[in-house]
């Protein structure tokens, strides 16, 4: 835990609300020193996907050039949201440590609670349909993955 790692995720964030963005920073830490920063740019990429989490997890990983991030720490302005903690998890991140909580988030206008409920529901009493279809067609891609000798796994 380093106060000064957050502090500047927490500065990026101020910063990222007077540039018009959203009130999220995040750095990530690697050997004691920041490789990344990322701050929420949703609505000035227009990219529901740019939280500042998935930001400089998506710079972190073009910095050390490569996808996978163990032995990073992620110092974020706020906790997580799903999409957010699903990508630290796939970079393989080693500690997560946060200011604001995702119930702060939501007591102004950030509230990812419906998600959490989405993902626990049966597919079938989700709000947007989800249904499968051509799963045999789909599957091709799965037969070439399995039968590649040369792959990358992750």
């Amino acid at each position: 835990m380093n106060g000064d790692f957050m502090k500047r995720a927490i500065k990026c964030s101020c910063e990222n609300v007077k540039k018009g963005g959203g009130p999220f920073g995040a750095v990530i830490v690697k050997d004691n020193k920041i490789i990344a920063e990322g701050t929420n740019l949703v609505t000035i990429n227009n990219d529901p996907t740019a939280h500042a989490e998935i930001v400089a997890i998506r710079n972190a990983a073009a910095y050390l050039n490569d996808f996978n991030l163990s032995g990073c720490e992620i110092y974020t302005s706020c906790e997580p949201c799903p999409m957010c903690l699903s990508a630290i998890y796939w970079a393989r991140i080693d500690k997560i440590w946060y200011a604001n909580t995702k119930n702060d988030a939501k007591e102004i206008g950030f509230d990812d609670s419906f998600i959490y409920d989405e993902v626990s529901k049966p597919l079938e009493e989700r709000k947007i349909p989800i249904k499968q279809f051509l799963r045999q067609e789909g599957l091709t891609a799965f037969h070439l993955w399995t039968q590649k000798t040369d792959k990358v796994e992750y």
